[in-house]
């Protein structure tokens, strides 16, 4: 038992590692594309934030996470439950890193959760309140984003209508470098919590860890999780996922580092909310739409309209898809092996 734990414990962490590497472009499109800082610098910047996040944010996403599914601490199957939905959630990441597609990591992991626990006990395993409160973000994130990042932009055009376009440039580019900052704290505090409630909801079903405790740094058998996790999501995000990094910063509309700042910082403040309410959103979904609520302020034809729906398909899909694949892997599971 020790054994497997020790290998799905491997799997969230590797799963942690594509979600930094996959939402890196979350972090990094503006300031890349705006040219502030090189794709390299860019991506170590994010990952520092993403990792320092552990000091600055409770861990209650990851407490929402842990309570997707109800542990069945009774029956040692359950573990290959939560392997289940890890693996649903990474083949789904995968296949949308491939195809350039900023799908939400979040999603993916709460649809494989639930796939493979309605495979292995049917609905009244699931905490619908939880996914309920989880799906009305799918379209709240982007558009609390979308309606501060415009909200900023216009009074950005207002403060600044008398500077000179190059002096705007030059300030805004040094000011991209606190908005980057802020928006991977925020991803850092969210996504990486989301791997840790996955680990604890491990743990409470293999019988290691009592249900009722939470996770602190302060207490030594829980601080290694949240160090491991975030250093996960620090890893991912340095080797970055530059097809994502394309199709946000260059695809859905031109950006100047005014627009960055303005999208960064309005995506930032989105998720330090959400973070704070402990619901698991998705960052991707939250610099989407405020990158189109800067774009928008000027003329709503910047937009590139079929870039944009093209991405709003993929997350419709991601929590559907993902559970299918979550419920094939438990399924292909139960066949092979001998535990069942």
């Amino acid at each position: 038992m020790l054994l497997i734990v020790i290998a799905i414990v491997a799997v969230a962490l590797i799963f942690d590692i594509i979600n930094g590497f996959h939402d890196a472009a979350n972090s990094v499109a503006t300031i890349v594309s705006t040219r502030v800082l090189s794709p390299r610098l860019a991506v170590l910047w994010a990952a520092f934030f993403n990792f320092i996040a552990m000091f600055v944010f409770a861990p209650k996403v990851a407490d929402t996470v842990s309570k997707i599914v109800i542990i069945d601490s009774s029956n040692s199957v359950f573990i290959y439950v939560v392997l289940s939905g890890l693996l649903g959630a990474i083949v789904w990441d995968l296949i949308t890193w491939w195809l350039g597609l900023p799908t939400s990591s979040s999603h993916a992991l709460i649809g494989g959760l639930t796939g493979a626990g309605l495979m292995y006990k049917g609905p009244g395993i699931i905490r619908w309140g939880k996914i309920i409160q989880t799906s009305a973000f799918i379209p709240l994130a982007p558009l609390i984003g979308f309606a501060i990042a415009f909200v900023f932009m216009v009074a950005v055009y207002w403060m600044f209508r008398k500077w000179r376009p190059r002096r705007v440039d030059g300030f805004f580019r040094k000011g991209q470098l606190v908005s980057a900052a802020l928006y991977s704290l925020g991803h850092g505090g969210n996504d990486a919590q989301k791997t840790m409630g996955v680990i604890v909801a491990l743990l409470v079903a293999a019988g290691m860890r009592n249900p009722d405790r939470h996770l602190s740094m302060f207490a030594p058998d829980t601080l290694w999780i949240i160090l491991s996790c975030q250093l996960a999501m620090a890893v991912g995000t340095a080797f970055g996922g530059w097809r994502i990094v394309k199709t946000m910063g260059m695809k859905l509309t031109h950006l100047k580092p005014v627009h960055g700042f303005c999208a960064e910082t309005a995506g930032a403040f989105t998720i330090f909310f959400a973070t704070s309410l402990g619901i698991p959103i998705s960052t991707t979904h939250t610099i989407a739409g405020s990158i189109i609520g800067v774009g928008s302020v000027k003329n709503m034809t910047n937009i590139n309209w079929k870039t944009a729906f093209n991405i709003v398909y993929a997350w419709v899909l991601t929590i559907p898809a993902s559970a299918i694949v979550g419920a094939f892997c438990f399924f292909i599971i139960r066949l092979i092996s001998p535990n069942f």
